[in-house]
């Protein structure tokens, strides 16, 4: 079981309020830097390492603010010297699982769109990595996709949001909630429906080793194994790698 985390209410709702105000705020430069160049262009591999950079980033700098604040450090809070061997197998055990089942539920999703004619969205960061050339910006695509990114969101949904429903006495609400909006942020609907499921399995390694390590490993891997798919396929249009 998940051990108690004593978050302060006030403190989970300023960090919230404060990804949410820098998340608008990088949105709105993104979108006049975008404009002035062409609305319809793709992104450029700059301006989505600024765009992650915006969430991710921000995230860990105000997580790292919210811990001061209930006087903790990160491997206290977060159970990070707990029984790691077993965390980090568990999150193998995870990935190698959820890896076909969640390329199944990806091809079901696409089809179910195709038969609705719907034309599946591609995400703007694999347009961008498909065009970025220089090895600088996939070393830092690469970076951001699989050390920033797992980090930052777990800290922030299985970290925190999801410990601090749970405890108020909203377990159910805690487990889908903090999941739908985890596959939500991707926005991709082809997608929605594979990261949903993850989430709930990274929700259950944290509950199983009460090791925040556990859920960051696996998503770290997944996001690892896409990002070496994506340049064997080269496919943005058809293959839409599962890419959080």
């Amino acid at each position: 079981m998940l051990s108690e985390k004593n978050w302060k209410l006030e403190s989970v709702l300023r960090l919230v309020l404060g990804l949410l105000v820098c998340q608008c705020i990088g949105s709105l430069l993104m979108l006049l830097v975008r404009g002035a160049v062409d609305p319809k262009a793709t992104p450029s591999t700059g301006r989505i390492i600024v765009s992650a950079l915006c969430f991710q980033g921000i995230t860990l700098a105000l997580a790292w603010r919210f811990l001061r604040e209930h006087q903790t450090s990160w491997a206290t809070a977060f159970g990070f010297r707990r029984d790691l061997p077993k965390a980090i197998g568990l999150g193998a055990v995870v990935i190698g699982i959820f890896l076909p089942i969640g390329g199944v539920l990806k091809n079901v999703s696409l089809h179910v769109m195709e038969k609705l004619g719907i034309e599946p969205s591609v995400q703007l960061a694999l347009q961008a990595l498909k065009n970025s050339g220089s090895p600088t910006e996939l070393v830092a695509l690469g970076i951001i996709t699989i050390l920033l990114a797992p980090i930052a969101e777990e800290t922030l949904f299985r970290g925190v949001l999801y410990p601090m429903v749970k405890q108020s006495g909203f377990p159910r609400a805690a487990l889908w909630g903090t999941s739908a909006m985890f596959a939500l942020i991707h926005f991709n609907v082809a997608i929605f429906v594979p990261l949903l499921l993850f989430a709930l399995l990274l929700v259950w390694l944290y509950e199983k080793t009460d090791n925040l390590l556990a859920p960051i490993a696996a998503h770290a891997t997944f996001n690892a194994v896409n990002f070496v798919m994506f340049f064997l396929t080269k496919d943005v249009a058809h293959k839409l790698p599962l890419q959080p």
